[in-house]
């Protein structure tokens, strides 16, 4: 016998938003979602699978067709009929009238539990009211979603009179801009339409919820490998003498490096990214042109917005026992354009700037008719704490970046405005004592030593995630 798990058929009348609904719910941005009212024309599944297990089904149906000859038909029949949806099914399935209806009927007189969809910034119609009705006499389990994707809220009251006299539940939910925790309290909610369904609903969220923690933890993963890769990240090149004869073939060499340096560290950020948004199941992924994240990772922009105040970055420095050549960058408040940076045995050079201060030195080891040239590895006290913003910024947005904001309308002038967020990381609101963690854990990593505060700083990281997923911390999505 095939396990039961639960079933809910998401209605509605055409454009209401029930594919988008259904693709926040599943975390599925492939499903289809057509702008244009009543482009669902069947009835389609879209599960939720865990560890290749279905814990829970949402069946998109197309819209009612004829709601009022179904209402009419379902009133004159409720008396003779305990299942007037099989019953309607069975006397019109061949009616090719009534096939859209049908589909949408059959997951329910099957046994699905019911999800009316409708859009709350519109008001009232009598089709609505028909629907509402309509579903009523169904019998079967059945929440109501106001998924208002709009500012207007002028008739929210009046849906919520209207659809609490009919569901045993009524929630409101913006599809486009649900959260995680969001998410989770909709799921929730479904353990109340039914209570022989209690068991079934809270095992599926159980299972979400466990794998939510699996896949949280592997993010931290994936920014802990990051912060190791690109702390550790050198590139060295070996050149004849008679290369470097003149000063613009050591420049040549010199700014090749930087170049090659530079971009890689930008791709171990864009790979670290692809493998979270992999995790969060994101394939239609946009940004704002404004965002942080559409910034170059070394530009001046995301070295202001993101990491520690030089107050603090002097603190965790001090803390962190770090390197003579950054400690007499951090004394001379970034001024010394690496001071301590090695050139051979006596002479410095720089590479670019974070923050006011060098990114990383460039070493020239002489040997008989060549010369090495290396740079890297990271050397700027300010860097890691940028690049971790950066990478766990990105993490809380594939966190709570609906699946369904596909279809937002995002220059609509009605549009849910977004929230004032202030452009600053996460680091920035740590304890003292946590930055100093982190201090230590970078200061080790560039030696490329294994550190005793990675546990602590996987907890700390953890700790961010899961506050933004469950919206105790503000997750800086606009940024």
């Amino acid at each position: 016998m095939a396990e039961r798990i639960p079933q809910l058929a998401i209605m509605g009348h055409p454009n209401a938003g029930k594919s988008s609904v259904v693709a926040t719910l599943t975390e599925n941005d492939r499903i289809a979602i057509d702008k244009r009212a009543g482009t669902t024309t069947s009835s389609d599944v879209y599960p939720v699978v865990i560890d290749g297990r279905s814990v829970i089904e949402f069946i998109d149906t197309p819209g009612f067709q004829n709601p009022n000859a179904i209402l009419e038909w379902f009133q004159n029949n409720e008396q003779e009929n305990q299942d007037l949806a099989r019953a309607f099914i069975k006397e019109f399935g061949s009616d090719d009238l009534y096939s859209h209806d049908c589909a949408l009927l059959e997951p329910v007189a099957n046994g699905a539990g019911i999800i009316l969809v409708v859009d709350g910034s519109k008001r009232i119609k009598e089709k609505d009211r028909v629907e509402i009705e309509l579903l009523r006499l169904t019998a079967r389990p059945r929440m109501a979603v106001l998924n208002n994707l709009t500012s207007q809220t002028r008739y929210m009251d009046q849906w919520q009179d209207a659809l609490s006299k009919a569901f045993n539940s009524v929630r409101i939910f913006n599809a486009h801009r649900a959260t995680y925790a969001e998410r989770i309290k909709l799921l929730n909610a479904l353990k109340s339409i039914d209570q022989r369904w209690e068991p079934l609903v809270e095992e599926a969220v159980d299972a979400f919820a466990h794998d939510w923690e699996r896949r949280t933890d592997q993010a931290v993963t994936t920014i802990l490998e990051l912060l190791k890769q690109a702390l550790t990240y050198k590139v060295s090149r070996t050149v004849k003498d008679s290369k470097i004869i003149f000063q613009s073939g050591r420049d040549r060499i010199k700014a090749e490096l930087t170049a090659e340096f530079e971009n890689d560290l930008r791709r171990l950020e864009v790979e670290a990214q692809e493998h979270i948004r992999a995790n969060f199941r994101h394939n239609v992924w946009h940004l704002p042109p404004d965002s942080i994240l559409e910034r170059d990772l070394l530009s001046e922009e995301v070295g202001q917005a993101l990491g520690l105040s030089r107050r603090q970055l002097a603190l965790v420095g001090m803390a962190a026992g770090a390197a003579s050549g950054v400690t007499v960058d951090l004394a001379t408040a970034g001024h010394s354009l690496g001071t301590g940076a090695l050139f051979g045995a006596a002479a410095g050079g720089v590479l670019g700037m974070v923050g006011g201060k060098a990114l990383a030195k460039l070493n020239i080891e002489r040997a008989p008719g060549t010369h090495t040239f290396t740079i890297g590895p990271v050397s700027n006290p300010r860097f890691p704490f940028v690049l971790l913003d950066r990478i766990v910024l990105y993490s809380a947005r594939a966190m709570n970046w609906a699946h369904g904001r596909q279809a937002a309308e995002e220059t609509a002038p009605d549009r849910v405005p977004e929230k004032d967020v202030r452009k600053q990381g996460f680091t920035e609101a740590l304890t003292a004592q946590q930055q100093r963690v982190l201090g230590r854990f970078f200061s080790a990593a560039r030696r490329g030593k294994e550190s005793d505060q990675e546990a602590e700083c996987r907890e700390i990281i953890t700790g961010i995630l899961r506050g933004v997923s469950l919206d105790e911390i503000d997750s800086r999505s606009d940024l």
